[in-house]
């Protein structure tokens, strides 16, 4: 299927799902959600631009006058109707024109409030709420394009940690390994880098640690957690390492957070909710006495954003497909001591898991 085909096929299944979500309309601000939906991914602005897809008409992409032609060069303008505005005019009474006049219409997460207040204004007789139900599902299964750009993504990412660990740590500052794994993410295929998580000793506690000036010493253990995005899909995977000889209690730690990790890879199949595997992975750091020290989700979706719905976590009852693509990442936190995060993007496939992650996720020991 080519682009602008698949982009329509998208467009077609939103619409039919706002339908059976009762919505009259579904509004698409600038986001991922529009990037998926129509390949067109302007960054959002105090000018509004949506796409409105209705049950009842073909697409209508409303845009401001001036980017008109950023809008048709996209291809964007081949697959809904172009309605613009000009600065100085009321853009909302534009957008609210090509809306139903009533009834209760989903507008997409990422909306501005400024844009979504403005839209309300123009038209008092409709009714929101979020379109999530409708775009979430469409987006958490991913098509064989899209798995592809994960893979390559995921690939590129263990290039980078193999390469970062034959590098040395000892002496370095945490900021200096970060701007290096943040270079061999793009030498390595990335097209652009979204975080580099690197957390010495007891920094590691801290699951979303901020790179700093902290020399990393004999006896460290190190999270490098790090990511950056391929063909607009992205890549996220932490491994624990150790500077030289390992602290006491860190070998233990590490085999808990690897036994946890691997428990909850093996609960992944279709027909699995997703919080079982929030449970499987908590059960054994559970069972190891170090159930309170595990202080996050054990994973979230990933494609067109890092974090992105299903979550591997208690309460999420997302029933897995394939296609479904997220993180199994279970931690162990010890304030003043060190943390440990094992981390891999799989899928599910038609019977059971596929990493997308392949390097080792045993303790390495680095220089």
């Amino acid at each position: 299927m080519d682009v602008r085909a698949r982009s329509a096929e998208r467009m077609s299944r939103a619409a039919a799902g706002a339908a059976a979500e009762g919505l009259g309309a579904i509004v698409v601000g600038p986001s991922p959600d529009l990037a998926y939906l129509t390949g067109y991914d302007p960054p959002p602005f105090e000018r509004p631009t949506v796409l409105v897809l209705r049950p009842d008409r073909d697409p209508t992409l409303v845009v401001p006058q001036l980017e008109r032609a950023l809008a048709a060069v996209s291809g964007a303008g081949d697959l809904a109707e172009l309605a613009t505005w000009r600065d100085g005019s009321n853009p909302y009474e534009v957008i609210a024109r090509v809306l139903p006049k009533d009834g209760r219409i989903g507008i997409s997460d990422r909306a501005w409030a400024v844009h979504v207040l403005g839209v309300q204004a123009a038209a008092p007789a409709l009714s929101w709420t979020s379109a999530s139900p409708v775009l979430a599902p469409l987006r958490a299964r991913k098509d064989p394009d899209e798995l592809d750009a994960l893979r390559r993504a995921g690939a590129a990412a263990d290039a980078t940690f193999d390469a970062i660990c034959g590098m040395g740590l000892a002496g370095r500052t945490e900021r200096d390994v970060a701007e290096d794994l943040a270079r061999l993410l793009v030498e390595h295929g990335h097209d652009s880098v979204d975080f580099t998580i690197v957390a010495s000793g007891p920094n590691g506690a801290s699951p979303h640690h901020e790179p700093g000036s902290r020399r990393i010493a004999l006896g460290d253990p190190v999270v490098l957690d790090f990511g950056g995005s391929v063909d607009g899909y992205f890549s996220d995977t932490t491994r624990t390492v150790v500077v030289g000889d390992a602290p006491e209690g860190l070998e233990d730690v590490f085999a808990l957070v690897h036994e946890a990790q691997g428990a909850g890879v093996e609960t992944v199949r279709p027909g699995v909710p997703i919080q079982d595997v929030d449970r499987a992975a908590r059960a054994v750091i559970a069972a190891g006495g170090f159930g309170d020290r595990f202080i996050h989700r054990t994973g979230h979706g990933i494609g067109r954003e890092v974090h992105e719905p299903p979550y591997a976590v208690e309460g999420d009852q997302t029933v897995l497909e394939p296609g479904m693509t997220f993180s199994v990442e279970p931690g162990i936190y010890l304030e003043g001591r060190f943390g440990v995060r094992i981390e891999d993007i799989v899928a599910v496939t038609d019977d059971g898991v596929e990493r997308l992650n392949r390097s080792s996720r045993d303790l390495r020991v680095v220089e």
